[in-house]
C-alpha cells in the first residue's frame, strides 16, 4: 500500500469518468499513489464504467443513494483513516483537474512537513481554461477574500476542490468533520478554515482548472443553493454558530 490515497468523488459522470480514470492511469503518479473513486449513488451507468477499470487497481465505494459531495469525501476520509494512509488527495470527478499535478500537492506534505496543501488556479498566474461561467469567476474571487478575512491567512482559491490533507488533521477532535450539515458543499471550506485557524501548516500551490464546453455539463452545483452551501461554513464558524 502507498502512503497517499487519491479520491475523486463522482455522481452521474458517465461521459467524463472514463477520461478521468485514463488520465490518472497515464499520469506520472500512477502506481505511486492509491486511487479510490467514491460513487455517490450514480444511476446513469457511471458505476459500471468504474468497475471496468478494476484491473488497473482502481478501487471504488458506492453509496446506495446520493448523499452529497461532502458525504462522499467523508467516505474517502474514513477509508483513508481505517486503512492507515498518511495523505488524502481530493480532486474533481468531472475531469477538471490534471492528475499529473497530484505530485505538486503531496510533495510539500511528504517532504516539507505541511499539513494542508490547497491547489490554486489563481496563484501567480490564472490557470483556468475553457468555458468557466461568469458567476463562478466572481464567486471564486469573493469566497477566498472572505476566507482570508476570517482566518487572517492569505488564501487565493478556497473553492478549488483539488487539495491534499495530512490525515492526522482529521483525527483532531476540534475538527468535527462528521457533522451532518457538512454533507454537501460545506465540508471542504469547513476543513480549510479549521486547518488554518487551528494552526496547521498551510500552503497553496498553483494548479490548472479545465472547464469543458457547457454542452457537456461543467458542474452540478446550483448557483444559489450551491453557493450558499460553500458560504455558510464561513458564516457559521465566524459567528460561532457551529464548531
Amino acid at each position: 500500500m502507498n502512503r497517499v490515497l487519491v479520491s475523486p468523488p463522482t455522481f452521474n459522470e458517465k461521459n467524463k469518468i472514463p477520461n478521468v480514470i485514463e488520465r490518472f492511469i497515464n499520469s506520472r503518479v500512477y502506481q505511486k499513489v492509491d486511487y479510490l473513486i467514491v460513487d455517490d449513488g450514480s444511476t446513469d451507468g457511471t458505476t459500471d464504467i468504474i468497475k471496468s477499470f478494476e484491473k488497473f487497481d482502481i478501487q471504488t465505494i458506492k453509496h446506495p443513494q446520493r448523499q452529497g459531495v461532502g458525504a462522499a469525501i467523508k467516505t474517502a476520509i474514513q477509508y483513508g483513516l481505517d486503512k492507515g494512509y498518511e495523505v488524502l488527495v481530493i480532486m474533481a470527478g468531472n475531469d477538471k483537474d490534471d492528475p499529473n499535478q497530484i505530485a505538486d500537492l503531496i510533495e510539500p506534505i511528504l517532504k516539507e512537513g505541511y499539513d494542508f496543501v490547497q491547489g490554486s488556479r489563481y496563484l501567480n498566474t490564472q490557470q483556468v481554461f475553457g468555458d468557466m461561467p461568469l458567476y463562478r469567476r466572481v464567486a471564486t474571487k469573493i469566497h477566498p477574500w472572505l476566507m482570508s478575512l476570517l482566518t487572517k491567512q492569505k488564501v487565493t482559491d478556497s473553492t478549488n476542490g483539488f487539495r491534499a490533507i495530512h490525515l492526522s488533521i482529521l483525527k483532531d477532535p476540534r475538527v468535527n468533520w462528521h457533522q451532518e450539515w457538512l454533507n454537501t458543499y460545506e465540508l471542504e471550506p469547513y476543513l480549510l478554515h479549521k486547518a488554518i485557524v487551528l494552526g496547521y501548516r498551510y500552503k497553496e500551490v498553483p494548479v490548472r482548472k479545465i472547464y469543458p464546453s457547457r454542452k457537456f455539463g461543467y458542474t452540478k452545483m446550483r448557483p444559489v443553493s450551491g453557493w450558499w452551501s460553500i458560504l455558510r461554513p464561513l458564516i457559521y464558524l465566524g459567528l460561532g454558530i457551529k464548531k
